[in-house]
C-alpha cells in the first residue's frame, strides 16, 4: 500500500513538474508572440498615455521621476499583464499555435500587419460605432412604425 501512495505521489510530482516547464516554455512564446505582434508596443504606449496624463495634473514633479516610472512599470505591467493572458490564450491556442503565430510575425506581410494593426483597430472601432448607432436608429424606427 505504501508503494502504491508513493508512486501516486511521485507520478503527480512529476506531472506537476511537466505542467510548470510546459507554463513556462508557453509563457515565454507568449512573450515572445507580443512582441513581434507588436502588442507589447502597444501596451507600452498606454502606460505611457496614462503617465502623461498623470504628469498634466503633477506639475511639481521632476521628469527624472517620470521617466523611472515609466521604464519600471513597462518591465512589470507587461510580464503583469503576460500573466493574466497565460490561461486565456491556453484555453484557445496550443504552444505550437504561439509558435506558428511568432513564424508569421517574422514574415514581411507579418511584420505590416503588426505595424498596422493599431490603426486597423483604431479606424475598426470608429466605424463599428458608427455602424451600431446606425443600427440602434433603424431599431428606433421600426419599434416607432409599429407604435412601441
Amino acid at each position: 500500500m505504501k508503494k502504491i501512495l508513493l508512486i501516486g505521489a511521485l507520478m503527480a510530482f512529476t506531472s506537476g513538474l511537466c505542467f510548470a516547464q510546459d507554463n513556462v516554455a508557453y509563457k515565454a512564446s507568449l512573450t515572445k508572440m507580443m512582441e513581434v505582434s507588436g502588442s507589447k508596443a502597444v501596451y507600452d504606449s498606454a502606460i505611457q498615455q496614462m503617465i502623461s496624463m498623470m504628469k498634466d495634473g503633477k506639475s511639481n514633479v521632476p521628469e527624472a521621476f517620470w521617466d523611472g516610472l515609466n521604464a519600471e512599470l513597462s518591465k512589470q505591467s507587461v510580464s503583469s499583464l503576460t500573466d493574466l493572458l497565460l490561461p486565456i490564450y491556453q484555453k484557445y491556442l496550443s504552444l505550437e499555435d504561439i509558435k506558428q503565430l511568432i513564424l508569421f510575425y517574422q514574415t514581411p506581410v507579418g511584420k505590416k500587419f503588426a505595424e498596422k494593426s493599431p490603426m486597423i483597430m483604431q479606424e475598426s472601432m470608429k466605424a463599428g460605432g458608427e455602424w451600431g448607432a446606425k443600427i440602434g436608429q433603424e431599431i428606433a424606427e421600426k419599434l416607432k412604425e409599429k407604435g412601441y
